[in-house]
């Protein structure tokens, strides 16, 4: 194997070894559950960490460093060192034909979001600051060092400057926008609270005051070029450049090296593949591969003439509005969706494009039987560019299309949208139903939020208890689009398992503010799974219990004591039967104790069941080494692992098992 092989197999063990390592911790603290042996954690982090000395780099998010928040109360400025340019762009391939001549270029995405220049110096991440103005930008290096990809030390110990794009992908745009959603609607707000785009909420990302918001956002960085690295010698070649990029740990932008003659085929490839794209995209760029002579040409006042944009050509279609629906969403948003006769677009056929909100209805002036222009944005996302008639017809609705409760008009940050002002619109319940039926809740299978949608649009669903009594509706079921005769009988099914359930189930599903199953279970086992006694207690009451603490038990309290949710919940009580817990008549020896379990288990099937052994005695099971912690349990005592040097460090009792069982059967367990 070469040695450039070698190099680049090691980094893309790191990349391995690092997401790997990572899932694990994310698994053991945040779910507490196990997907490796902490012996098999501490090999792998011994690996990574030997890696990362051979070969000078370290991730961003590697597990062998921990970068802290830091927070300004204003971006510094910074003048660049070289005046960034804008590129000069066409729409035809014609034309970047005749441009590139009989050069051989990088043809490569032209990625949309937020262009960053890092400095490097030593092997060690000095400086990132944002384009601004192409003169002067805005130092983020606090930011930069939590993005997601970035590598913080690097193998080249020489200066090195580079170029590349901070973006938001798409699949994490949207769990962005999906916990906001749920954040508001646990706070009962109306109005659209989603991010418009992923270029916007990118830009945002890292230009803020404190990088803990930026860590949250998921950025990612793609280099796309080279401006300095003191002593290398790349060839004249900016291939080379790119592939010294990635050699270092950096992601580089996808790129294909073409010529006026294979210039075509190129584009064919990136505009199939943009279709399902991951990573925002508003085009591509093509750059001479000889920087020589790239370099020769100069530059004009604002393009240099080494490279080319090449923006998409969006192609459009004349068509006639049919109607606008209105889609009520589940915080109370009703957004305007166009239908008109299915035109072909790119190759697909569509007849759907959204409107997003009221403003945009009215600036269109929107009228069905309207001729209209509509095209893909980025080829991806139907819009309306035009309307040729004008007519301003377009009522807006005075009712929810949901519910027929009352409509209002609100403005939102210099935008008007319409809002269903009734508080206990159907459509707001989705995801509440949603929650319901979910795993660790009802379980209940089939019941997707597109199926819930359809069955309240119906009237099928209106309270918990309805989805018991679904056969009522079962032949029109069994009629719906997607549905039949063995997916109702596999529905049905699934809520007849359900009916047999635990308290801790039912008091999670119901959706109570900031109660997850870990509180649940608290609750229920303090009265001992005893219904009659939750609903009796106070918020007092329920605030002594330890882990609740007193918003919680208000939370808890206020919901139970509500009239409606108490007949919604004793109407839900009379479908379900709930299963009684096995007596616990064991001794309570490890009453006060708190435990945490690490390593693999040897007299117990796993983890989990060593956990309930340890409550059963009337102990409580940790997931991390904390002050708190009176014993850490690990078979390798004298291991070195991190648990075992944060219970040393604490003066934490570490137990074999065999040291544990001791303990339980001094007790009186047996």
């Amino acid at each position: 194997m070469t040695d450039k092989a070698e190099q680049t197999r090691q980094i893309e063990r790191q990349k391995e070894l690092t997401a790997l390592l990572r899932e694990a911790s994310r698994a053991y603290y945040a779910q507490d559950r196990e997907i490796m042996s902490n012996m098999e954690y501490d090999t792998l982090y011994d690996e990574l960490e030997a890696l990362e000395r051979e070969t000078g780099l370290v991730l961003a998010d590697s597990p062998t460093i921990s970068v802290g928040y830091e927070s300004v109360e204003e971006l510094p400025k910074e003048r660049h060192e070289r005046r960034m340019l804008s590129l000069d762009k066409t729409k035809s391939r014609e034309d970047l034909a005749a441009w590139l001549g009989d050069q051989k270029a990088l043809l490569s995405w032209k990625l949309d979001g937020l262009t960053v220049v890092l400095t490097y110096e030593g092997g060690t991440l000095q400086k990132a600051v944002t384009r601004g103005n192409g003169e002067i930008g805005e130092v983020i290096t606090p930011n930069a060092r939590v993005f997601k990809n970035l590598p913080l030390s690097v193998p080249f110990q020489g200066r090195l400057i580079l170029r590349g794009e901070a973006v938001i992908r798409y699949s994490d745009f949207e769990k962005i926008n999906e916990k906001l959603e749920e954040e508001a609607a646990e706070k009962g707000l109306l109005g659209d609270v989603r991010y418009k785009n992923p270029r916007n909420l990118c830009s945002g990302s890292v230009r803020q005051l404190s990088n803990k918001v930026t860590a949250e956002r998921s950025v990612r960085f793609y280099a796309f070029s080279l401006v300095e690295a003191e002593g290398a010698d790349f060839e004249n070649s900016h291939e080379k450049e790119f592939s010294f990029l990635a050699d270092q740990g950096f992601e580089v932008v996808e790129y294909k090296e073409v010529t006026a003659e294979t210039l075509p085929a190129g584009i064919d490839y990136f505009e199939e593949k943009i279709q399902h794209y991951d990573i925002p995209s508003d085009g591509l760029v093509l750059l001479m591969d000889d920087i020589a002579y790239g370099e020769s040409l100069g530059t004009t006042a604002k393009f240099p003439r080494n490279a080319m944009a090449f923006k998409w050509a969006d192609e459009q279609q004349e068509t006639t509005l049919l109607e606008v629906e209105w889609s009520a969403s589940r915080t109370g948003l009703i957004n305007p969706v166009a239908i008109f006769e299915p035109v072909e677009l790119e190759g697909t056929t569509v007849k759907r494009a959204s409107v997003h909100n009221v403003s945009i209805v009215r600036s269109l002036k929107l009228g069905i039987g309207d001729r209209i222009l509509v095209y893909k944005a980025n080829m991806i996302i139907p819009q309306i560019s035009e309307n040729l008639t004008g007519s301003g017809s377009l009522e807006i609705p005075a009712v929810c299309p949901v519910c027929g409760g009352p409509t209002e008009i609100r403005r939102e940050v210099d935008t008007e949208v319409l809002v269903c002002t009734n508080p206990d619109c159907t459509a707001k319940k989705i995801k509440a139903f949603a929650h319901f039926v979910s795993r660790n809740a009802m379980n209940i299978e089939g019941l997707s939020e597109m199926t819930l949608e359809k069955f309240i649009g119906r009237g099928f669903i209106h309270h918990f208890a309805d989805i018991y009594h679904l056969e009522d509706h079962r032949s029109q079921i069994e009629e719906m689009e997607g549905f039949g005769r063995r997916s109702y009988e596999n529905l049905s099914a699934s809520i007849m398992r359900s009916r047999q359930t635990t308290l801790p189930r039912v008091l999670y599903a119901l959706g109570i503010s900031g109660i997850g199953t870990a509180n649940a279970r608290l609750i229920c086992d303090h009265y001992q799974n005893d219904l009659q006694a939750i609903l009796e207690a106070s918020a007092e009451d329920l605030g002594e219990i330890e882990g609740i603490g007193p918003v919680l038990a208000a939370s808890v309290s206020a919901f139970l004591r509500d009239r409606e949710n108490r007949a919604r919940l004793e109407d839900l009580l009379s479908e379900l039967e709930i299963e009684k817990p096995e007596g616990n008549e064991m001794p309570q020896v490890f009453a006060g104790k708190t435990f945490v379990i690490t390593g693999k288990v040897f007299h117990f099937e796993n983890r989990d069941a060593l956990r309930d052994y340890i409550q059963k005695l009337g102990g409580k099971a940790a997931g991390s080494v904390s002050a708190k912690t009176d014993y850490l349990i690990n078979n390798d005592v004298s291991s070195n692992s991190s648990k075992n040097k944060k219970a040393k460090q604490l003066g934490v009792q570490i137990l074999s098992e065999e040291d544990f069982l001791a303990m339980a059967r001094e007790g009186g367990a047996t």
